[in-house]
């Protein structure tokens, strides 16, 4: 068994979240708002480039994963992709963003380009930073705070990101909407580049793999890791069905503020910022939880939560749509239990490679977590078609009040499918997933074997 990990090294990993986590908030937030109502381009258009960049992104994701798991140098596997692509992202960003002045069709090839080039250096810096998790520790309780704490950090970008981002923008740009979104994005870039540092510097991986660690990874191996590891396909399943659904809430928020409820900047900053709080509390909570309540709990507690959140904020639209109080209650209800299921899917993704190496003799973390970004770049390609084309085919007009039909359209797109979603992930969770307790620690017990063993015949 590994030992504990300092404090340093734990907080540098969770800097490394709130960072790049800034920059996909800041696309995820307001990069759709900012094209359909700031640019004027047509929403059946950025609705139909969300959903090919990302699933052209998502299927670079294993084949980013085996050049990761293949990488060999005294930095590691991780840390040196971490960094290339955190330099490169941060670029792309600002480019994403800049003032242009270009006619609506060379604009919206210019956007595209610059979308498509975003996702796909993410990747490059995502798939790496997740996939040193596993590869940290291997002590149950420090795999907990290890997952917790990047999540932790991650809700805090989302906080400030979703709470003040409006506020930035206007005050960055003096009222030039333009201006202010590209000033507020090589702010955002400037802080990605200085959290990963501290991620890179201060952190190295520590589990490695008891067989194989001399052996490149190919195609087919990279196949048989993804189809013969039989609990991949359950953790994408409903990581693909949570990230949908908390996807297409984050992103359709300020369409649903300021066009259902009448009040967007007040309402959309109340949301987003008890949503950060909410998170980051769950989150720093999960680690004594998870000692003390059973996994299966806490994750029908997680997947729950929101159905519950969702459907009071229906009701709350009806009879209070602008109370700031009733919709923040409903935000800290939704986002405990996003809170609680984003620290899960991390911890349950561990638990997979560990159970690959346990059933396949080969450890393959960057190749299984490329799975999760896979997952969250499919999710949001998902989620941006149901937005962008959802908008079009419900009759909604930028900047127009909108219509009853249009509205009962948003409220579904905004809270119930969502909801649905989340109650979906439960089921797949209790009919799918083996990897509890006792089986979990048989899993462990037959690792830490073959590594003491290994250990004693060198």
């Amino acid at each position: 068994m590994n030992g504990k990990l300092s404090w340093k090294s734990k907080l540098s990993f969770g800097m490394g979240a709130f960072g790049k986590d800034m920059v996909y908030a800041i696309v995820s937030t307001f990069l759709m708002k900012y094209l359909t109502d700031v640019r004027l381009v047509d929403p059946a258009f950025v609705g139909v480039l969300f959903m090919a960049a990302r699933i052209w992104d998502a299927f670079n994701d294993p084949f980013m994963g085996m050049v990761v798991d293949n990488t060999r140098s005294k930095w590691g596997k991780f840390r040196p992709w971490i960094l290339i692509g955190t330099i490169l992202n941060a670029g792309v960003l600002i480019l994403l963003y800049l003032d242009v002045d270009l006619p609506a069709t060379q604009y919206a090839i210019y956007v595209a380009i610059m979308y498509v080039l975003w996702g796909m250096t993410y990747t490059i810096m995502d798939i790496p930073y997740w996939s040193m998790v596993p590869a940290l520790t291997d002590n149950e309780n420090e795999r907990s705070q290890v997952s917790a704490i990047p999540r932790f950090f991650a809700s805090m970008a989302w906080l400030v990101v979703g709470s003040g981002g409006l506020y930035i923008v206007k005050y960055a740009g003096n009222g030039d909407q333009i201006l202010g979104f590209s000033r507020f994005s090589i702010g955002v870039a400037l802080i990605f580049i200085v959290t990963i540092l501290l991620t890179v510097f201060n952190t190295k991986e520590r589990v490695v793999a008891t067989v194989g660690t001399g052996e490149k990874t190919t195609v087919k191996q990279m196949i048989k890791v993804l189809v013969k590891n039989d609990q991949v396909i359950v953790i994408m399943l409903i990581a693909l069905l949570f990230n949908v659904g908390y996807q297409l809430a984050n992103s359709f928020a300020l369409y649903y503020f300021e066009y259902v409820c009448g009040v967007k900047e007040n309402l959309f900053a109340a949301y987003t910022g008890v949503a950060g709080f909410a998170q980051m509390g769950a989150l720093a909570l999960f680690p004594v939880i998870s000692q003390k309540i059973n996994k299966k709990v806490i994750f029908a507690t997680a997947s729950l939560l929101p159905v519950i959140g969702f459907a009071l904020l229906l009701l709350v639209g009806y009879v209070a749509p602008t109370s700031i109080l009733l919709v923040g209650l409903c935000s800290v209800i939704v986002n405990i239990g996003i809170g609680f299921m984003l620290v899960l899917i991390t911890v349950i993704l561990s638990e997979v490679v560990d159970y690959g190496e346990y059933k396949l003799h080969t450890r393959n973390e960057s190749i299984l977590f490329s799975t999760q970004t896979f997952v969250v770049k499919f999710a949001g390609a998902f989620s941006g078609l149901i937005s962008g084309v959802g908008l079009k085919a419900i009759g909604f007009e930028a900047n127009q009040v909108q219509g009853a039909g249009t509205v009962a359209g948003m409220r579904i797109i905004m809270i119930v499918i969502p909801a649905i979603l989340s109650l979906l992930c439960l089921v797949v969770y209790k009919k799918g997933y083996k990897l509890n307790d006792e089986f979990y620690h048989h899993v462990l017990a037959v690792l830490r074997g073959e590594k003491k063993e290994e250990i004693e015949t060198k």
